[in-house]
């Protein structure tokens, strides 16, 4: 069975020879072969040299094109900053929407047209040329929350659900207008799956998440399964009180951080979703033992009942001993 036959076994409620892995890696796999993170992110080539040569070491059953959230934002004028050795990053008193009426002059961009989007199709590509049908190859694009944090500024948002909901709501239909898009054209280079980067949606609670967010999310996943692909969405941050209607969104996989237990989530997302995480990257991943790990990863795999998928909680640290990876690799090997 191909790492890529395994994965849609498990989506599929099939049966698989063993769990499948899947975490995320990013600065961990430009270390892989030996490039600063801030070339890794901009140059196709290197990002995907680095997550083959990762999921090779690691037995890994999916590439990723997962790198950091500047990519859209740039594409339509917004000031990112980039590092020679860490991810890009916003300074959110240079927010591209800091004034407001700055959205109504924005037009959802190209992929081709512009410089990262299209070093991101690129990397589907070649991803789809190396290991296409071996692996699982995973697109990326930022969820509507954190789209809209990534324009708007992270605290500037916040305050704009309470006093300019219309506002909210114009630049959320943007974002979904430009992610469905960004999606399609990864898609048609070559990805199988799409992961939503949503990670700010854990900071609002649940009546701003159903007045505002829901109904977003589930444009978007719908659109997107509408174009034949699977889905993952990954929200860092505690999102117990929202797990009901996470559930509803008819993602094939959502990754559970390490704060929210896998057993409350399986229960109120129900059965169909795969579940993926979520022991703590720091403490027990990059800092525990091999055994220690073998121990919560079953734990998780309990609580997750069959459809469960092997991971961490969130990214898994650049300098995570080797033995510790090796442990989830050899946990997913030995069970089925």
């Amino acid at each position: 069975m191909t790492s890529y036959e395994r994965v849609l076994g498990v989506l599929n409620g099939s049966p698989t020879d063993r769990l499948a892995l899947m975490p995320i890696t990013m600065m961990l796999a430009a270390d892989q072969i030996g490039v600063p993170y801030g070339k890794y992110i901009q140059d196709y080539r290197l990002l995907v040299e680095g997550q083959i040569r990762t999921a090779e070491n690691f037995g890994f059953d999916h590439v990723s094109c997962i790198s950091d959230p500047g990519r859209e934002p740039e594409a339509l004028g917004a000031a990112v900053q980039y590092f020679d050795d860490q991810p890009a990053a916003f300074d959110e008193r240079y927010s591209l929407l800091a004034d407001k009426s700055a959205l109504r002059g924005l037009k959802v961009p190209n992929p081709s047209d512009h410089r990262r989007m299209h070093d991101r199709l690129q990397a589907a590509a070649l991803f789809r040329q190396r290991v296409g049908g071996e692996k699982l190859i995973e697109g990326w694009i930022e969820g509507p929350c954190a789209e809209a944090a990534d324009l708007r500024g992270l605290n500037r948002l916040m305050v704009d659900f309470f006093d300019d909901p219309a506002f909210v709501r114009d630049l959320l239909d943007f974002s979904v207008v430009m992610e469905l898009e960004f999606a399609r054209c990864q898609i048609e280079a070559g990805v199988d799956s799409i992961g939503i980067g949503d990670s700010a949606t854990s900071l609002v609670g649940p009546q701003i998440y159903e007045e505002f967010l829901h109904s977003y999310q589930l444009k978007l996943i719908g659109g997107i399964k509408a174009m034949g692909a699977r889905v993952r969405l990954h929200v860092c941050g505690n999102i117990r009180k929202i797990l009901g209607s996470f559930g509803t969104l008819g993602c094939d996989i959502i990754d559970i951080d390490s704060m929210v237990p896998l057993d409350a989530a399986r229960q109120e997302m129900g059965p169909a979703v795969a579940l993926l995480g979520n022991i703590t990257p720091v403490a027990v991943l990059r800092n525990g033992t091999p055994e220690a790990i073998t121990k919560a990863l079953a734990e998780c795999h309990r609580k997750a009942g069959d459809r469960y998928i092997v991971g961490a909680g969130c990214e898994v640290p650049r300098d995570t001993p080797a033995a510790n990876i090796m442990a989830l690799r050899d946990y997913a090997r030995s069970n089925s």
